[in-house]
């Protein structure tokens, strides 16, 4: 690491930048090779050949031991090494002999099914017709189109309701039944505000080199896909803050987020044991940790912006309140309901699918337009979300990209924020009816009175029209 430090200290970053001009694709492209040149030349590399499955011998103390074993040897203790080598033969010897055991047990007790299920473990044996992570590049593009297939090129063309200016824009929002409250909300949803950021006046955000350092010494995580890894980034802060700053400056100067930066790699999760179908897959996007640096700074930027319009009881990315408030908050004011003579309780839940990749740039930008947030920056915001191309990956097999025109892919920094803010405009709260959110999850509590349910079932229908209208779609 010290050689890659030596080479990016020693390089002059204007002979980079000075040919390219405003061309900031080809200025990211050019710095983010060449700091992939630098560190093949510099930074050693091995191999690393690592398998889904142990062997049904391998215990959790035998694990503790191959450990031990690891860090004698890195010691440099020949006395530690040879005391765990003996200790750590004998365990071996001892789990081998209990899992052989064990498997003549099931054979004599006629246990077929667990011979046959332990077998399978040890040799990763799939049964057939379940699709696993393992597969072609005709199943990686059948999953790339199956998570790309909520793109919409316009809102006009999917919601033929909202009239649109000679821009494209909507010429107005939705206005959603929103009263005031009649009570306080939770004192636990502060707005958050970030005091250790110094701010900078909304109508010329820029970013200094000694921020961009500070955010880049806190990355830890896997390379995205411009390849460039978080710990060349972390331990090369100092050498690389003001080439990133000059860049960073650039993309909010010129409105624009370089293409490399957009790109996502989609990691599918299962969230099945055997998954078959492709919504049996949770995507997760990889992207550049170059412009998850630069999300962060303008994400510390925004919230104090945002800070007055969200809505009070969205529980979701706040500090110091989480799932289990939510829930209390919601039994809270259903038993409080429920004290009183001839009432119940009448609850709804929604949940979005795949909220984050359905935002809509334009009713977004109206939205932050709204709030008087600088033009500039909503133009950046606006770019963020459109034009985003996706890959998805299993193994060692690669899509063909594909562009995705809108939405936020689960996975960025700033994705969470925007849905927030996105979702902010419709809140409601009164006596008898509220409207509580956790991110993409949203309850709908009504208390009611002798049968009298016309404002819980106003609610229902006034939210039903929004999401309609702000084409999120309920699973």
């Amino acid at each position: 690491m010290i050689c890659l430090r030596d080479a990016l200290e020693t390089t002059n970053w204007s002979a980079l930048c000075e040919p390219h001009g405003e061309d900031l694709d080809g200025l990211t492209d050019c710095v983010s090779d060449y700091i992939k040149f630098c560190t093949e030349n510099s930074v050693p590399t091995k191999k690393v050949r690592c398998y889904p499955n142990n062997n049904p011998w391998v215990t959790s103390d035998l694990k503790a031991l191959l450990n031990n074993k690891k860090r004698a040897f890195t010691a440099g203790d020949p006395a530690e090494l040879r005391r765990v080598q003996k200790e750590l033969k004998r365990s071996l010897k001892e789990s081998k002999d209990a899992s052989r055991k064990k498997l003549e047990e099931r054979l004599d007790r006629n246990q077929t099914k667990d011979v046959w299920s332990g077998m399978r473990t040890i040799t990763g044996f799939q049964k057939k017709g379940i699709r696993s992570a393992d597969g072609n590049v005709d199943q990686a593009n059948e999953l790339n189109q199956f998570f790309n297939r909520f793109d919409s090129s316009s809102p006009s063309s999917s919601c033929p309701n909202i009239p649109l200016d000679n821009n494209g824009s909507p010429s107005h929002l939705p206005v959603p039944l929103t009263p005031l409250p009649t009570s306080s909300p939770s004192p636990l949803l502060t707005p958050y505000i970030d005091t250790n950021m110094s701010l900078i006046p909304p109508t010329r955000l820029s970013f200094t080199s000694s921020q961009v350092r500070r955010e880049l010494e806190r990355l830890n995580q896997a390379a995205g896909p411009d390849g460039i890894s978080p710990q060349v980034l972390k331990n090369c802060s100092r050498q690389l803050c003001g080439i990133l700053q000059h860049l960073f400056n650039q993309s909010l100067h010129l409105q624009r987020i370089p293409v490399l930066w957009k790109t996502s790699c989609l990691v599918l999760v299962p969230k099945k044991t055997h998954p078959v179908a492709p919504s049996d897959y949770r995507p997760i996007a990889l992207t550049s940790h170059i412009m998850k640096v630069m999300e962060r700074l303008v994400l510390s930027h925004l919230r104090p912006l945002v800070s007055p319009f969200p809505d009070p009881l969205q529980f979701a990315y706040q500090p110091k309140v989480g799932v289990d408030d939510t829930v209390i908050y919601l039994l809270q004011r259903a038993y409080s309901s429920l004290d009183r003579l001839n009432t119940t309780v009448r609850v709804m839940f929604f949940d979005f699918s795949s909220a984050f990749n359905t935002i809509q740039p334009k009713l977004l930008r109206a939205k932050l337009e709204n709030m008087q947030m600088d033009a500039p920056l909503v133009s950046w915001i606006e770019d963020y979300l459109t034009s985003r191309p996706q890959f998805g990956r299993l193994r060692s097999c690669v899509s063909d990209p594909l562009m995705r025109n809108t939405g936020a892919p689960q996975g960025t920094v700033l994705s969470p924020f925007l849905f927030t803010t996105y979702t902010a405009d419709f809140q409601y709260h009164s006596e008898t009816c509220h409207l509580q959110k956790y991110s993409d999850d949203t309850v709908i509590v009504g208390c009611v009175e002798n049968g009298q349910e016309d404002e819980y079932r106003d609610l229902v229908e006034s939210f039903v029209r929004w999401s309609r209208e702000n084409l999120l779609r309920s699973m």
